[in-house]
Protein backbone atom coordinates (compact mmCIF):
# COMPACT_ATOMS: atom_id res chain seq x y z
CA UNK A 1 0.00 0.00 0.00
CA UNK A 2 1.52 3.36 -1.11
CA UNK A 3 0.36 5.82 1.58
CA UNK A 4 -0.44 9.83 0.57
CA UNK A 5 2.19 11.81 2.71
CA UNK A 6 0.86 14.12 5.02
CA UNK A 7 0.57 17.73 5.06
CA UNK A 8 2.42 20.27 6.42
CA UNK A 9 2.46 23.66 6.34
CA UNK A 10 2.92 25.47 3.13
CA UNK A 11 2.05 22.55 1.21
CA UNK A 12 -0.36 23.35 -1.87
CA UNK A 13 -3.77 21.88 -2.03
CA UNK A 14 -6.14 22.16 -4.74
CA UNK A 15 -9.74 22.85 -4.55
CA UNK A 16 -11.60 21.07 -7.87
CA UNK A 17 -15.47 20.47 -8.89
CA UNK A 18 -15.67 17.18 -10.65
CA UNK A 19 -19.41 17.23 -10.22
CA UNK A 20 -21.98 19.61 -9.77
CA UNK A 21 -21.01 23.71 -10.47
CA UNK A 22 -20.72 25.63 -6.74
CA UNK A 23 -22.51 29.19 -7.20
CA UNK A 24 -21.69 30.69 -4.03
CA UNK A 25 -17.91 30.16 -4.54
CA UNK A 26 -15.31 28.47 -1.70
CA UNK A 27 -14.23 31.85 -0.21
CA UNK A 28 -14.85 30.26 3.06
CA UNK A 29 -12.83 26.84 2.17
CA UNK A 30 -10.03 28.63 0.90
CA UNK A 31 -9.53 31.03 4.15
CA UNK A 32 -9.84 27.94 6.01
CA UNK A 33 -7.59 25.99 4.59
CA UNK A 34 -5.16 29.23 4.10
CA UNK A 35 -5.48 29.39 8.13
CA UNK A 36 -3.96 25.84 8.60
CA UNK A 37 -1.05 26.96 6.66
CA UNK A 38 -1.62 25.60 3.45
CA UNK A 39 -1.45 27.24 0.25
CA UNK A 40 -5.10 27.02 -1.88
CA UNK A 41 -5.12 26.54 -6.01
CA UNK A 42 -8.63 27.28 -7.17
CA UNK A 43 -9.00 24.83 -10.20
CA UNK A 44 -11.04 26.29 -12.92
CA UNK A 45 -13.73 23.99 -12.55
CA UNK A 46 -15.07 25.58 -9.56
CA UNK A 47 -16.40 28.94 -11.21
CA UNK A 48 -17.31 26.95 -14.51
CA UNK A 49 -21.18 26.64 -15.41
CA UNK A 50 -22.83 24.06 -17.33
CA UNK A 51 -25.94 23.17 -17.01
CA UNK A 52 -25.95 21.53 -13.65
CA UNK A 53 -22.05 20.51 -13.96
CA UNK A 54 -18.85 23.03 -12.91
CA UNK A 55 -18.16 23.46 -16.60
CA UNK A 56 -18.42 20.09 -19.35
CA UNK A 57 -17.47 17.07 -18.61
CA UNK A 58 -13.96 17.53 -20.94
CA UNK A 59 -12.90 20.57 -18.35
CA UNK A 60 -13.55 19.19 -15.22
CA UNK A 61 -12.13 16.22 -16.16
CA UNK A 62 -8.98 18.17 -17.31
CA UNK A 63 -8.99 20.05 -14.58
CA UNK A 64 -8.96 16.96 -12.12
CA UNK A 65 -6.21 15.94 -14.57
CA UNK A 66 -3.98 18.61 -14.04
CA UNK A 67 -3.98 18.49 -10.15
CA UNK A 68 -3.20 14.65 -10.00
CA UNK A 69 0.00 15.14 -12.38
CA UNK A 70 0.77 18.61 -9.89
CA UNK A 71 3.90 17.17 -7.88
CA UNK A 72 3.39 20.59 -6.14
CA UNK A 73 -0.36 19.75 -5.49
CA UNK A 74 0.17 17.36 -2.41
CA UNK A 75 -3.82 16.97 -2.04
CA UNK A 76 -7.13 17.13 -3.55
CA UNK A 77 -10.62 18.66 -2.50
CA UNK A 78 -13.74 18.40 -4.21
CA UNK A 79 -15.58 21.72 -3.70
CA UNK A 80 -18.48 19.50 -4.02
CA UNK A 81 -20.70 16.26 -4.95
CA UNK A 82 -24.34 16.53 -6.49
CA UNK A 83 -23.84 14.55 -9.60
CA UNK A 84 -21.54 14.26 -12.13
CA UNK A 85 -18.05 11.72 -11.48
CA UNK A 86 -19.00 9.23 -12.69
CA UNK A 87 -19.42 10.75 -16.19
CA UNK A 88 -15.28 11.67 -16.43
CA UNK A 89 -14.17 8.94 -13.92
CA UNK A 90 -12.66 6.58 -17.23
CA UNK A 91 -11.25 10.51 -18.62
CA UNK A 92 -8.55 10.44 -15.35
CA UNK A 93 -5.11 8.82 -16.26
CA UNK A 94 -3.86 7.61 -12.51
CA UNK A 95 -0.51 6.39 -13.54
CA UNK A 96 1.36 9.22 -11.81
CA UNK A 97 -0.96 8.90 -8.64
CA UNK A 98 -0.77 5.38 -8.40
CA UNK A 99 3.51 6.35 -8.06
CA UNK A 100 3.26 9.45 -6.14
CA UNK A 101 -0.77 9.25 -4.09
CA UNK A 102 -1.65 12.44 -2.75
CA UNK A 103 -4.93 12.87 -0.58
CA UNK A 104 -8.23 12.75 -2.53
CA UNK A 105 -11.13 14.46 -0.23
CA UNK A 106 -14.77 14.49 -0.68
CA UNK A 107 -18.22 12.74 -0.08
CA UNK A 108 -21.22 11.66 -1.74
CA UNK A 109 -20.81 11.76 -5.26
CA UNK A 110 -17.27 11.67 -4.87
CA UNK A 111 -17.71 7.98 -3.04
CA UNK A 112 -17.25 7.27 -7.29
CA UNK A 113 -13.21 8.46 -6.90
CA UNK A 114 -13.18 6.85 -3.66
CA UNK A 115 -13.97 3.87 -4.87
CA UNK A 116 -12.20 3.66 -8.10
CA UNK A 117 -9.24 4.35 -6.06
CA UNK A 118 -9.78 1.68 -3.83
CA UNK A 119 -10.54 -0.82 -5.90
CA UNK A 120 -7.62 -0.27 -8.51
CA UNK A 121 -4.73 1.57 -6.63
CA UNK A 122 -5.65 0.54 -2.82
CA UNK A 123 -4.68 4.33 -2.07
CA UNK A 124 -6.50 5.76 1.20
CA UNK A 125 -8.80 8.62 0.59
CA UNK A 126 -10.51 11.07 3.12
CA UNK A 127 -14.61 11.12 3.16
CA UNK A 128 -14.69 14.84 4.45
CA UNK A 129 -16.42 17.84 4.63
CA UNK A 130 -16.19 20.23 1.19
CA UNK A 131 -16.23 23.38 0.39
CA UNK A 132 -19.53 23.42 -0.06
CA UNK A 133 -20.33 22.56 3.13
CA UNK A 134 -17.81 24.32 5.20
CA UNK A 135 -20.05 27.40 6.13
CA UNK A 136 -22.82 25.53 8.11
CA UNK A 137 -20.13 22.73 9.40
CA UNK A 138 -19.23 21.65 13.01
CA UNK A 139 -16.02 23.02 14.31
CA UNK A 140 -15.23 19.69 15.45
CA UNK A 141 -15.93 18.03 11.96
CA UNK A 142 -13.73 20.56 10.33
CA UNK A 143 -10.92 19.60 13.14
CA UNK A 144 -11.54 16.07 12.40
CA UNK A 145 -10.01 16.65 8.45
CA UNK A 146 -7.33 18.93 9.71
CA UNK A 147 -5.95 16.33 12.16
CA UNK A 148 -6.25 13.81 9.31
CA UNK A 149 -4.66 15.33 6.51
CA UNK A 150 -1.69 16.93 9.03
CA UNK A 151 -1.54 13.15 10.43
CA UNK A 152 -2.41 13.60 13.74
CA UNK A 153 -4.26 10.28 15.61
CA UNK A 154 -7.48 9.65 14.93
CA UNK A 155 -10.30 7.91 16.73
CA UNK A 156 -13.83 7.77 17.63
CA UNK A 157 -16.23 7.37 20.29
CA UNK A 158 -19.90 7.82 21.04
CA UNK A 159 -23.14 6.65 23.03
CA UNK A 160 -24.92 3.26 21.09
CA UNK A 161 -28.03 4.20 19.51
CA UNK A 162 -31.19 1.96 19.51
CA UNK A 163 -30.69 0.29 16.43
CA UNK A 164 -27.47 -1.64 16.46
CA UNK A 165 -25.42 -5.15 16.67
CA UNK A 166 -23.28 -5.73 19.26
CA UNK A 167 -19.35 -6.97 18.75
CA UNK A 168 -15.98 -6.40 17.40
CA UNK A 169 -14.26 -6.02 13.63
CA UNK A 170 -11.24 -5.25 12.17
CA UNK A 171 -10.64 -4.54 8.54
CA UNK A 172 -10.01 -1.57 5.87
CA UNK A 173 -12.74 0.70 5.73
CA UNK A 174 -14.20 2.03 2.74
CA UNK A 175 -17.62 2.83 1.58
CA UNK A 176 -20.00 6.08 0.98
CA UNK A 177 -22.86 7.37 -0.47
CA UNK A 178 -25.41 4.17 -0.72
CA UNK A 179 -26.72 5.33 -3.54
CA UNK A 180 -23.57 5.88 -5.32
CA UNK A 181 -21.90 2.32 -4.33
CA UNK A 182 -25.00 0.85 -5.90
CA UNK A 183 -24.80 2.48 -8.76
CA UNK A 184 -20.98 1.54 -9.86
CA UNK A 185 -21.70 -1.92 -8.60
CA UNK A 186 -20.33 -4.42 -11.13
CA UNK A 187 -18.01 -2.05 -12.39
CA UNK A 188 -14.05 -1.39 -12.48
CA UNK A 189 -14.63 1.09 -9.52
CA UNK A 190 -16.73 -1.03 -7.54
CA UNK A 191 -14.17 -2.20 -4.25
CA UNK A 192 -14.48 -5.73 -3.14
CA UNK A 193 -16.24 -6.04 0.30
CA UNK A 194 -14.88 -9.00 1.59
CA UNK A 195 -13.04 -8.71 4.82
CA UNK A 196 -14.13 -4.54 5.05
CA UNK A 197 -15.72 -2.53 7.33
CA UNK A 198 -18.44 -0.91 5.46
CA UNK A 199 -19.76 2.82 5.58
CA UNK A 200 -22.85 3.60 4.17
CA UNK A 201 -24.88 6.73 4.16
CA UNK A 202 -27.24 9.02 2.37
CA UNK A 203 -29.99 12.02 2.02
CA UNK A 204 -33.38 12.55 0.10
CA UNK A 205 -34.03 8.60 -0.69
CA UNK A 206 -37.28 7.11 -0.34
CA UNK A 207 -37.45 4.36 2.50
CA UNK A 208 -37.98 2.21 -0.14
CA UNK A 209 -35.35 2.74 -2.15
CA UNK A 210 -33.01 1.96 0.59
CA UNK A 211 -34.60 -1.21 1.14
CA UNK A 212 -34.15 -1.78 -2.33
CA UNK A 213 -30.70 -0.41 -2.49
CA UNK A 214 -29.59 -3.02 0.35
CA UNK A 215 -31.15 -5.95 -0.60
CA UNK A 216 -29.67 -5.37 -4.47
CA UNK A 217 -26.43 -5.07 -2.36
CA UNK A 218 -26.93 -8.74 -0.34
CA UNK A 219 -28.02 -10.79 -3.70
CA UNK A 220 -25.11 -9.64 -5.27
CA UNK A 221 -23.31 -11.21 -2.64
CA UNK A 222 -22.08 -7.48 -1.18
CA UNK A 223 -23.16 -7.47 2.25
CA UNK A 224 -22.10 -11.57 3.73
CA UNK A 225 -18.88 -11.35 3.77
CA UNK A 226 -18.25 -8.11 5.82
CA UNK A 227 -15.78 -7.39 8.83
CA UNK A 228 -18.52 -4.95 10.22
CA UNK A 229 -20.89 -2.42 8.72
CA UNK A 230 -21.37 1.52 9.95
CA UNK A 231 -24.72 3.47 9.20
CA UNK A 232 -23.87 6.72 9.41
CA UNK A 233 -26.17 9.99 8.27
CA UNK A 234 -29.43 8.80 6.50
CA UNK A 235 -31.11 12.49 6.41
CA UNK A 236 -34.20 14.33 4.92
CA UNK A 237 -35.64 10.32 4.01
CA UNK A 238 -38.62 10.47 2.55
CA UNK A 239 -41.93 8.50 2.93
CA UNK A 240 -44.75 7.97 0.90
CA UNK A 241 -48.60 8.74 1.27
CA UNK A 242 -48.62 5.14 2.80
CA UNK A 243 -46.01 4.49 4.81
CA UNK A 244 -43.35 1.89 4.46
CA UNK A 245 -43.17 1.62 8.38
CA UNK A 246 -39.58 1.41 9.01
CA UNK A 247 -36.53 3.80 9.81
CA UNK A 248 -33.54 3.44 7.04
CA UNK A 249 -31.94 2.05 10.22
CA UNK A 250 -34.69 -0.39 11.29
CA UNK A 251 -34.55 -1.32 7.57
CA UNK A 252 -30.78 -1.94 7.51
CA UNK A 253 -30.76 -4.16 10.45
CA UNK A 254 -32.62 -6.10 8.90
CA UNK A 255 -31.34 -7.00 6.05
CA UNK A 256 -28.10 -7.77 7.93
CA UNK A 257 -29.54 -10.11 10.61
CA UNK A 258 -28.53 -13.22 9.25
CA UNK A 259 -25.02 -11.85 9.42
CA UNK A 260 -22.88 -11.93 12.40
CA UNK A 261 -20.41 -9.01 12.16
CA UNK A 262 -20.71 -5.59 14.15
CA UNK A 263 -23.20 -3.10 13.41
CA UNK A 264 -23.30 0.76 14.14
CA UNK A 265 -25.75 3.04 13.49
CA UNK A 266 -25.35 6.87 14.21
CA UNK A 267 -22.14 7.08 13.35
CA UNK A 268 -21.34 11.02 12.90
CA UNK A 269 -20.84 11.25 9.27
CA UNK A 270 -22.41 11.88 5.92
CA UNK A 271 -24.81 14.93 4.77
CA UNK A 272 -24.77 16.08 8.16
CA UNK A 273 -22.89 19.54 9.63
CA UNK A 274 -21.16 17.38 12.47
CA UNK A 275 -19.90 15.21 9.00
CA UNK A 276 -16.54 13.63 10.30
CA UNK A 277 -13.50 12.52 8.70
CA UNK A 278 -13.14 8.99 7.66
CA UNK A 279 -9.86 7.49 6.63
CA UNK A 280 -11.07 4.62 3.62
CA UNK A 281 -8.46 2.39 2.75
CA UNK A 282 -7.30 2.24 6.19
CA UNK A 283 -7.24 -0.34 8.53
CA UNK A 284 -10.02 -0.23 11.46
CA UNK A 285 -11.17 -1.75 14.82
CA UNK A 286 -14.73 -1.20 15.77
CA UNK A 287 -16.45 -2.03 18.73
CA UNK A 288 -19.95 -1.95 19.60
CA UNK A 289 -21.16 -2.70 22.93
CA UNK A 290 -24.34 -1.40 24.84
CA UNK A 291 -22.72 1.61 25.74
CA UNK A 292 -20.76 2.81 23.06
CA UNK A 293 -19.32 2.45 19.62
CA UNK A 294 -15.64 3.08 19.34
CA UNK A 295 -13.94 3.32 16.02
CA UNK A 296 -10.27 3.36 16.17
CA UNK A 297 -7.36 3.08 13.08
CA UNK A 298 -4.46 1.16 12.94
CA UNK A 299 -1.31 2.23 12.02
CA UNK A 300 -0.15 1.87 8.32
CA UNK A 301 1.42 -1.32 7.38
Amino acid sequence: MKVPPFLKKRDKVAIVAPAGNIPGGVLDAVDLLQSWGLEVVVGESVHSFHHQFAGDDELRASDFQRMVDDPDVKAIIAARGGYGTVRIIDQIDFSYFAENPKWVIGFSDITVLHSHIQALFAVPTLHAQMPLNIPDATKPSLESLRKVLFGETLAYQYHSQPHKRNGVGEGVLTGGNLAILVSIAGSVSEPDYAGKILFIEDVGEYYYSIDRMMRMLKRAGRLKDLAGLIVGGFTAMKDNQVSFGQTAEEIILEIVKEYTYPVATGFPAGHIENNHALIFGKKVTLEVSDQKVDLSYQPFS
